[in-house]
């Protein structure tokens, strides 16, 4: 009863097993331009409920209309569909949740939410944007992007000169209030 669906199987799967390995065996040969028909290859020790290889029960297999086991690939299927309630608790799970951040402040600069020992957003957006300015104004200097020279640069806003220090240096002038973030020592 129950033994003879796996063994059913079995012989299927090594039936067309050895169907194949026939029709490559024939295929080889058949390009190499040898005999045709050999004694195959493979050998398998097995159970003697095994089916046994007989080339003219090959031949006529191949004649018959094909089984439904020839083209099914087994797999794994699920005995119940799971319930709504279990696929809730699973996709609501407490592991899932985003966690709740106690670490938030507000920015003393722009007055910005921003996490604790963490970069203002905002605040870093308004650098980059002045970086991207200061190395505009470099590029047109320079006359191309990638040609400068290996000198420390010096950015100059409004109402402030070039010191002694400052000289051999690189320096770039902008006609604008020094940012409050833009120290003169940075």
């Amino acid at each position: 009863g129950a033994c003879a669906v796996p063994r059913l199987l079995a012989m299927a799967m090594l039936r067309r097993l050895a169907r194949s390995w026939v029709a490559l065996e024939t295929a080889v040969l058949q390009a190499l331009g040898l005999q045709q028909r050999i004694a195959p290859a493979l050998a398998l020790q097995a159970p003697e409920w095994f089916p046994q290889y007989d080339p003219e029960s090959c031949e006529n297999d191949q004649s018959d209309s094909p089984s439904f086991l020839d083209n099914i690939f087994l797999m794994a299927a699920p005995k119940k569909r799971r319930t709504i309630e279990v696929n809730r608790c699973r996709r609501r799970n407490v592991r899932k949740l985003e966690k709740v951040k106690n670490n938030i402040e507000v920015c003393q600069t722009c007055g910005h939410l921003k996490l604790k020992h963490v970069l203002c957003a905002h605040c870093y957006q308004k650098v980059v944007h002045e970086t991207a300015v200061v190395r505009a104004q470099i590029q047109e200097q320079e006359g191309r992007p990638l040609n400068a020279p290996a000198v420390e640069t010096v950015v100059l806003y409004q109402g402030e000169t070039a010191t002694e220090a400052d000289k051999g240096k690189r320096i770039i002038e902008r006609n604008r209030k020094r940012p409050s973030w833009f120290t003169v020592g940075s």
